[in-house]
């Protein structure tokens, strides 16, 4: 199989044409928006990740509206709690102590929703398949 020089020292498949620059008010092509998308799926501007787990925007506009702090001690524990949900196959799990609470959809680890002492207090959680006490 050949291989186009894309620059210097960079390879580029047969059948792909490097990226061009484009004049204002110019369209680009297909490839080009999917090579963009790929590029930002990859690199995303995501909120703080440790060992797999990531927060949603809700996730974490929770966590700071109820002065959730996110350590890396706390991270670690939600990374250990998804490891352990994840050895019994669980999909949607509630990760809580005595003080704060996260629903963790396992299969991403991704932070749902946070809670904190006082927003637990008669709650029901719902749409979980398993509890982790961190």
């Amino acid at each position: 199989m050949i291989d186009r020089v894309k620059g210097v020292g960079q390879v580029m498949p047969v059948g792909q044409t490097p990226p061009q620059a484009h004049a204002p008010g110019a369209k680009a092509s297909f490839g080009e928006i999917m090579s963009q998308v790929r590029q930002e799926s990859v690199q995303p501007s995501a909120p703080p990740q440790s060992q797999g787990i990531n927060f949603s925007k809700h996730a974490m506009s929770r966590a700071e509206e109820r002065g959730i702090e996110l350590t890396p001690a706390l991270m670690q524990q939600l990374a250990g709690s998804v490891e352990k949900a994840q050895e019994k196959g669980a999909k949607n799990i509630l990760a809580f102590n005595a003080t704060q609470a996260f629903i963790i959809n396992v299969p991403f680890g991704r932070v749902i929703t946070t809670m904190n002492q006082e927003e637990m207090k008669e709650n029901v959680f719902t749409n979980i398949d398993g509890a982790v006490l961190i």
